[in-house]
């Protein structure tokens, strides 16, 4: 990948030899492997032993969970917050979980649309919840930074799944507690 970066810098007119580049090649594969270290985790792993019986037939939703991906269109940053709630059937997930299975397909190369799929169809077939919503909020600088340059816009995407899709009431309860600040 080093060598890569150094072939990049040359192409777009840089001398990747001068000072303030020197080691810019080494620092850009290792920022690389930190974005997309998602690859290399194992979801299985993630959740463990992490699922616990119990009476609790409720909404739970993490919310404001703060993530940062790379657009497999062109390798720029988009980043922003996820919600993700499920309502159990007789077995609840640890709760730091959630947030380290946002982040495992979140450090992949991506698009937003299947980042939120992934991470409710991760939910749904391994604790098989009553149902399962997630909705991610996002700023793209691909859309900032270039093409359309409109730094002010964020794009939504959302995941109903179970009860979340057939309930009009539990969708809607959902999306006003997202929607809530929380005053602690």
């Amino acid at each position: 990948m080093i060598d890569a970066v150094k072939t990049i810098l040359k192409q777009i007119g840089e001398d990747p030899d001068r000072q303030g580049l020197k080691d810019t090649p080494r620092r850009v594969s290792d920022a690389l492997k930190f974005l997309t270290a998602g690859y290399s985790e194992d979801v299985e792993s993630i959740i463990g032993d992490a699922l616990f019986d119990a009476d609790y037939d409720e909404m739970l939703l993490v919310k404001d969970i703060s993530f940062y991906s790379l657009c497999e269109h062109h390798l720029l940053p988009f980043f922003g917050t996820c919600h993700v709630a499920y309502i159990p059937d007789g077995k609840i997930i640890g709760l730091s979980k959630l947030p380290r299975l946002v982040d495992a397909f979140s450090r992949r190369l991506q698009v937003q649309e299947r980042l939120t799929t992934q991470i409710a169809n991760i939910i749904e077939s391994h604790i098989h919840p009553k149902g399962v919503a997630v909705v991610m909020e996002a700023k793209h600088l691909c859309m900032a930074m270039r093409g359309v340059e409109k730094e002010e816009s964020f794009t939504v995407t959302s995941a109903m799944l179970g009860a979340f899709k057939s309930d009009n009431r539990t969708r809607m309860e959902f999306l006003q507690l997202i929607n809530r600040s929380m005053k602690l």
